[in-house]
């Protein structure tokens, strides 16, 4: 069976990128034969290792940033995109899109047409009835989806890995990852505020708060760290592929998320036994957090509450232990490759 995954840009590094690679690696692995397009290239090189057997196709050499600005594409060029694949892509037997906005308008007759969706349910667009498959990663707003579409599925993203190692969590260090883009998706400037509220306790004067990307938004957050008076406290870094280093050296992950689809970072910090906070928002982290029981789900918009469960976090190792501990288990049993894949081959074969 053929498989062409697709995405706006492999180059960039987000979550949905990290999703296609680790699709593609693990189709790979179950003699899938796998290939990626990309619609546009930002950046020389991928951001997250990919098995050198998989073929990466780019479908323009420029940026969506720099196409947007042709007129022509922005009138006509997904259109003439979707024409495109048609042509070249004869031979695919499933196609999947992922966090893009193309949409199969021209099909070629044998291929199976899959849309898997990386963000929570907004408003239903039409172009998604191009489509012969939705697939969803949360069950919490499927009954929106199937309002819409008669092929709705639920597949969790999956943990590529299991580490063998765990934080120790005697580090004073709290951690964040994401990109930094200026819609601030991932709620940066929110968590600079609920950094400043735990701040002005000098019991935590010794603890760190240290957020990992990049973006457009990251010359903002420097700004606001700043007229805080928070740089001694807050450490901001680039992304890094060496991610494993920045778990090892935190004692609690932070997601102040606006909107998820299903986090990664929360996947893979738990897979070092960090226990997690974060706002309950409509889906992701309540899927992989349990409340009280392996990190804290606070309302959303309640910074006084979620500094609160910082310092209840701050304060108590033995917390903080025991919460790891129970995250660590949860995905191991729920969100393993192995369980996921299983879902993925029902469906591809169905």
């Amino acid at each position: 069976m053929n498989i062409l995954l697709l995405i706006g840009d492999i180059t960039i590094g987000g979550g949905a990128e990290r999703v296609v690679v680790n699709l593609a690696n693990a189709f790979l692995e179950y003699s899938y034969k796998v290939k990626i397009l990309s619609f546009y290239k930002e950046n020389e090189n991928i951001a997250y290792e990919i098995d050198k057997n998989i073929e990466i196709d780019f479908l323009n050499l420029k940026s969506q940033k720099q196409m947007k600005k042709n007129l022509f594409y922005k009138a006509f060029y997904k259109y003439y995109e979707s024409y495109l694949l048609k042509k070249k892509y004869k031979d695919i037997d499933i196609m999947i899109y992922n966090n893009c906005p193309q949409f199969p308008l021209f099909k070629n007759k044998n291929t199976k047409y899959i849309h898997f969706v990386h963000w929570h349910f907004k408003k239903y667009r039409k172009k998604n009835n191009y489509f012969d498959t939705l697939i969803v990663l949360s069950n919490k707003q499927i009954h929106l989806w199937k309002q819409h579409h008669k092929n709705v599925f639920t597949i969790p993203n999956f943990l590529p890995f299991n580490s063998s190692k765990n934080s120790d969590l005697s580090q004073k260090n709290v951690l964040s990852v994401g990109r930094m883009a200026n819609e601030d998706q991932k709620g940066f400037l929110k968590l600079i505020e609920i950094w400043e509220i735990v701040q002005k306790n000098d019991a935590y004067k010794d603890w760190t708060l240290t957020l990992v990307g990049d973006g457009d938004l990251k010359e903002k957050i420097k700004t606001l760290v700043k007229e805080k008076n928070l740089e001694n406290s807050i450490l901001l870094k680039p992304f890094t592929k060496e991610i494993e280093k920045e778990y090892l050296k935190a004692s609690i992950y932070v997601m102040a998320s606006h909107w998820e689809g299903f986090p990664m970072v929360l996947l893979e910090s738990t897979s070092y036994q960090i226990p997690s906070i974060a706002f309950d928002i409509n889906t992701g982290p309540s899927d992989i957090i349990d409340n009280e029981k392996s990190g804290f789900l606070i309302k959303d918009g309640d910074l006084n509450e979620f500094a609160d469960k910082l310092c209840l976090l701050m304060d108590d190792e033995n917390l903080r232990k025991e919460f790891g501990k129970n995250a660590k288990a949860k995905v191991e049993e729920n969100f393993s490759k192995e369980k996921v894949m299983e879902q993925w081959n029902e469906i591809l074969n169905s």
